[in-house]
């Protein structure tokens, strides 16, 4: 017999509302595990209870520090009594909002009455097991926006930012887990005074998330996402926290996306001064570009072919072309600019050789290199006084090309030609 077929409709229903009055009793807890039955008896052990019978409640559900765990046994008998208990209440809800005439999320033209107060609570407490247990059930997710919007409570805000955070503890990649906290900080976005502080205890979560689930873009995306709701000392902060994350998982091109979301909202707050009179601003972000362009080269040096610095490196020369030279021709920064070239042709000249040995890194280092300076040369505007076609000799360039990728000389060929002719 398959082990989810002993558990009768009332077996079920009776651990569903044991997990839900775990879930009311302890409001705290921060994580959710899905464990096989066989270690139930270490876990009890190990908090000193007697070894249980085979039906008992402890070999089914396991909470401790604030701890959750849930036999794997049990997840499909529990899901469906949730799902019953849910849909039952769910019904109920619309039969009493009809009643009361509700046409639309946030309107209430008459007194709630206390038993459609007591089904919103129903529909909350089955939708927040369903989520547990099934985290993509998107019904469940749109029935707790449609009662929380209705509450206008700011703690039933923030039980919501608790809830998604304990699906995400389980599944770190739950898009709808991601996307409910972003409709939260936009619903209480404008009306609290705490707003900085949970868009930087988000931001937090996200790095704790990312530690244990690499390269999740979902969780990513989200951070990305609270830069537009974080305050210039915020971004400041973020910026200077993140650089020792992204220092130890190189490859992983999301922190650095990170970081490139960051440095463009700092220009973005420049511009606005600007634009109100403030000086001094430009000076202050050029250095901050040669700041990060110093720490990337130390990392591509340190960490030898990884896609990800170069492409990073990309991101601040065109940077730094765009926003700081192309509008200053004939001012001191022509000068900078030059300097500028020559260390990239230096860091060129150093990343593109290739010594007397197998490891592939070295290969993938020099064609990074040199397909970054190709790259640069066609970025790069004409400035009076600076040579650029000196500096950067297509030749040289071709001979590092092919040494670098031979199998590719064709391509560099005809990249190089197609460069000379625009200068010609």
């Amino acid at each position: 017999m398959n082990e989810h077929e002993s558990y009768s409709e009332e077996k079920a229903a009776y651990l569903l509302n044991h997990l839900e009055l775990i879930l009311e009793s302890d409001p705290l807890i921060d994580e959710v595990g899905f464990i096989h039955p066989s270690q139930f008896v270490t876990l009890n052990e190990e908090i000193g209870q007697s070894v249980p019978s085979a039906d008992d409640i402890s070999t089914t559900l396991w909470s401790k520090d604030h701890k959750l765990g849930i036999s794997t046994h049990a997840l499909l008998p529990l899901f469906k009594a949730a799902k019953r208990e849910f849909v039952d209440a769910v019904t109920r809800y619309k039969e009493l909002s009809d009643q009361c005439g509700e046409n639309g999320v946030g309107n209430s033209p008459c007194t709630v009455s206390s038993s459609h107060s007591s089904v919103e609570s129903e529909v909350m407490k089955h939708s927040r097991v369903l989520l547990l247990l099934s985290c993509d059930f998107g019904t469940a997710w749109h029935s707790r926006k449609k009662i929380v919007l209705k509450m206008h409570s700011f703690s039933v805000f923030m039980d919501e930012l608790h809830l998604s955070a304990l699906v995400l503890s389980y599944s770190p990649k739950c898009e709808h887990a991601w996307s409910h906290r972003r409709w939260v900080i936009k619903s209480i976005a404008g009306k609290c005074s705490t707003l900085q502080e949970i868009v930087g205890k988000d931001s937090e979560l996200v790095e704790k998330i990312a530690e244990r689930s690499k390269m999740n873009y979902r969780a990513w995306n989200h951070r990305n996402w609270l830069v537009s709701h974080m305050s210039t000392d915020q971004v400041l902060h973020e910026l200077t926290k993140s650089r020792n994350w992204a220092g130890l998982y190189v490859a992983d091109n999301s922190c650095f996306h990170y970081r490139r979301r960051l440095m463009l909202r700092i220009l973005e707050d420049s511009r606005h001064r600007q634009e109100n009179g403030s000086t001094g601003h430009n000076v202050e972000i050029h250095q901050l570009l040669k700041e990060e362009l110093e720490w990337n080269e130390m990392l591509i040096k340190r960490f030898i072919g990884r896609e990800a610095l170069w492409l990073h490196r990309r991101f601040l020369s065109l940077v730094l072309i765009k926003h700081f030279l192309s509008d200053q021709i004939g001012t001191s920064m022509d000068n900078d600019f030059g300097i500028f070239l020559d260390n990239e042709l230096r860091l060129l000249s150093s990343c593109s050789t290739i010594p007397d040995s197998e490891f592939e890194d070295y290969q993938a280092q020099a064609l990074h290199s040199t397909t970054y300076m190709l790259w640069l040369v066609k970025q790069v505007p004409e400035f009076d006084g600076i040579g650029v076609q000196e500096k950067l000799r297509t030749d040289k360039m071709k001979v590092l090309l092919n040494d670098a990728c031979p199998d590719r000389s064709f391509l560099w060929d005809y990249l190089i030609s197609e460069h000379c002719l625009k200068e010609n």
